[in-house]
């Protein structure tokens, strides 16, 4: 093997790590966010949609219902549509809009989000009351 074929292997050995460490480990370094109980009894969190979800982690309450307001601030393909298939949610996210989803009280458990095309994943982690 000569220099510029272990150039080429390399090369492609940094490309396959940069895409796992992208899309399957920098979701993880943004975060859990507590969402807000507001005067209604409705937890609320913002999440920023933008090369990812951030946060990409939202803790909820059982048994109380919540109100996710994702915030698209990003023209990309990939983030125009939001998947919660335990909710049966699918709802498109104009361009740099707010989008608000409704969830009904849920049980303890993890719930994730995708995008349409599952690159970008998050999850919602609903615990029960302290």
């Amino acid at each position: 093997m000569d220099f510029v074929e272990m150039l080429v292997v390399a090369g492609g050995v940094a490309a396959i790590a940069w895409v796992n460490w992208y899309f399957f480990l920098a979701e993880k370094r943004k975060g859990a966010s507590e969402a807000k109980v507001g005067a209604a009894g409705v937890q609320q969190a913002v999440i920023r949609v933008e090369g990812g979800y951030t946060p990409s982690r939202v803790r909820l309450r059982s048994g109380q219902p919540a109100r996710l307001v994702f915030d698209r601030r990003e023209d990309s393909s990939c983030s125009e549509e939001v998947v919660i298939p335990e909710f049966g949610v699918r709802r498109f996210l104009p361009a740099h809009q707010r989008t608000t989803i409704d969830l009904p009280p849920a049980k303890a458990g993890t719930y994730e989000f995708t995008c349409g095309m599952s690159m970008l994943r998050g999850s919602l982690v609903v615990e029960d009351a302290r």
